[in-house]
């Protein structure tokens, strides 16, 4: 017993820097509840989506909810307009709550289809098909930001 907890120490040790820094990928591209990565020649509608920080200390998102009819490809043209390095991803709320605790312990940079990391000035896009019908979340989940206003809703009808 003892060296299997040994063992899974020392393998826990050793994959702990993977997770610490770098990309994250974990199978996002396959079918989460919110949908699913979309075909660029599907695309109905491109939607233009800001990020930044407001003078009085708030990190937005413009427009602040979004809305989306169920199986609707749509290309989403995200650009930071702040100063701070930004985040832009889609999931359920439960799941952008766990994401953000996970990314406020380790360093993460995120490799999903449904997310996209921008540098301030930068520009990106996600091509996403909203294949389910509810009420889903867009957030910015590096460390303090979505505290600091940067979520949303995402309704899909």
């Amino acid at each position: 017993m003892k060296n299997l907890l040994l063992a899974t120490v020392a393998s826990l040790s050793l994959a702990a820097p993977g997770f610490a820094s770098g990309t994250h990928n974990d199978g996002h591209g396959e079918q989460l509840e919110i949908g699913v990565p979309g075909e660029a020649e599907q695309v109905s509608r491109t939607v233009k989506v800001s990020m930044k920080e407001t003078d009085d200390g708030d990190m937005v998102f413009e427009p602040a909810e979004l809305s989306f009819a169920k199986g609707e490809t749509v290309r989403l043209e995200i650009t930071n307009m702040g100063e701070s390095e930004h985040e832009f991803v889609l999931d359920t709320v439960e799941r952008n709550v766990t994401h953000k605790e996970l990314m406020a312990k380790i360093d993460m940079e995120h490799d999903d289809p449904n997310s996209v990391r921008l540098d301030a000035g930068a520009s990106g896009e996600i091509i996403w098909t909203f294949s389910n019908a509810g009420t889903f979340e867009f957030a910015c989940l590096i460390p303090g930001h979505y505290e600091s206003g940067m979520f949303g809703p995402v309704n899909v009808n």
